[in-house]
């Protein structure tokens, strides 16, 4: 059997199966860009490769994944971080005109090559920690050509780096400012004229809302659930970050890919994300960066049976983080994740978040091979170490 290339002496975590799908004599091999094979050296058919890397005794996992960015932006929010600091809180700020709608003014004023500029630095800390696939959502334009050009920008990256971009259409993420006061305004023109805009142009993975007491309503929400459904586009939702607002439940029950955030996580609304299959996609960076207290209910989605997911949420307000290694550590130190949790959060478990999982995420012959080879002597390691990153060598595609 003929392949482009092989991985030989690895130990892998393929994280398919039980547990971290641990292979300790273990080879891959790739023919155009997917797995040939991946498994035990001794079970392998015979193996004619264009070219063989020695791993010498690395590990090999998945290519990782960051299934939740606002990575797209214009400027930074560091004078609200002095603000917090001082004692505001994040609700006071946005109340005040900063937050989300102080981004949106500079990414409005900002070129679609100006944002694709900005952004490849936050994509380059990404791709060098060995993430491959990359979730990127827009948010900060909040008209139909300022999101569409978010849109374009966030492909646009896909094009300049070897790296899987997923987008997401995130139109109601904040209350624009030619919409003050008429919330329901607002939500009539996402459904009606942006997101059909968006559609056509093919420039949307998926669709997303902010349900929350500064962001929009169970029924904004649910209505802008019905425009994406209707267009044939897949959602999710930032729900229960700040309240219980029972956004959870809503997505679980639109058939959501993933609730995000979720620090006030209801029992009904897990049970809900239980029966649905809505991965929990848990964003430590955020708690940390805003000093929350009330900490997600890992228990109850443990026990549930709900899959975990963790990602940066890159943004420049709550979450100016690009460094998916020190993500894992956060779920572990903060959340109280197990290692195993962790490393399924950034690989299979993110996959399953951005409806993927079918083409990236674990090692099996069929998927994209996207590989992440590491100098490390345990997996723990990725998740117990910060400010050091062990990636050897980042495999997009088998290149």
């Amino acid at each position: 059997m003929r392949c482009d290339r092989l991985w030989k002496d690895a130990r892998l975590a393929t994280m398919a199966g039980e547990g971290l799908g641990v292979v300790d004599h273990g080879i891959v091999a790739a023919k155009d860009g997917y797995i040939l094979y991946a498994g035990p050296a001794c079970d392998a058919p015979v193996l004619e490769a264009s070219e063989t890397a020695d791993c010498e005794g690395r590990w090999i996992t998945p290519g990782l994944i960051d299934c939740h960015t606002h990575l797209v932006h214009a400027g930074d929010r560091a004078q609200e971080f002095e603000l917090r600091l001082a004692g505001a809180s994040y609700e006071e700020i946005a109340r005040a005109g900063g937050g989300i709608v102080s981004t949106m003014k500079a990414t409005r004023a900002a070129s679609e090559a100006e944002l694709v500029r900005s952004a490849l630095p936050r994509l380059d800390a990404l791709i060098a920690e060995g993430v491959t696939t990359v979730e990127i959502k827009s948010g900060y334009g909040l008209t139909r050509v300022d999101e569409m050009k978010m849109l374009n920008a966030a492909r646009q990256l896909g094009v300049e780096r070897h790296v899987r971009v997923a987008t997401t259409f995130l139109g109601a993420h904040a209350l624009p400012p030619e919409y003050a006061d008429d919330a329901d305004g607002y939500i009539a023109a996402i459904c009606e004229d942006m997101l059909p805009a968006v559609a056509r142009a093919g420039l949307a993975d998926a669709v997303d809302a902010f349900c929350e007491g500064i962001g929009f309503t169970n029924a904004q929400a649910g209505r802008v659930f019905d425009a994406a459904r209707n267009l044939g586009l897949p959602v999710k939702l930032h729900a229960e970050q700040l309240s219980n607002q029972h956004g959870a439940r809503l997505a679980a029950e639109a058939g959501a890919l993933s609730a995000d955030h979720l620090e006030y996580l209801d029992a009904a609304g897990t049970a809900a994300m239980a029966r649905n299959g809505t991965v929990a996609t848990l964003l430590p960076g955020a708690y940390y960066f805003t000093r929350e207290q009330q900490l997600p209910p890992i228990g109850d989605l443990r026990a549930a049976g709900v899959p975990i997911a963790l990602a940066t949420d890159c943004n420049p307000g709550t979450s100016p983080l690009t460094s998916l290694l020190l993500v894992m550590n956060m779920g572990a130190t903060l959340f109280r994740l197990s290692v195993e949790e962790c490393l399924l959060g950034v690989t299979r478990n993110a996959a399953r978040a951005l409806g993927i999982n079918s083409e990236t995420g674990t090692i099996e012959a069929g998927k994209s091979c996207d590989l992440a080879i590491w100098n490390i002597d345990r997996p723990a390691e990725l998740v117990y170490r910060m400010g050091l990153n062990p990636l050897h060598a980042r495999i997009w595609k088998g290149q």
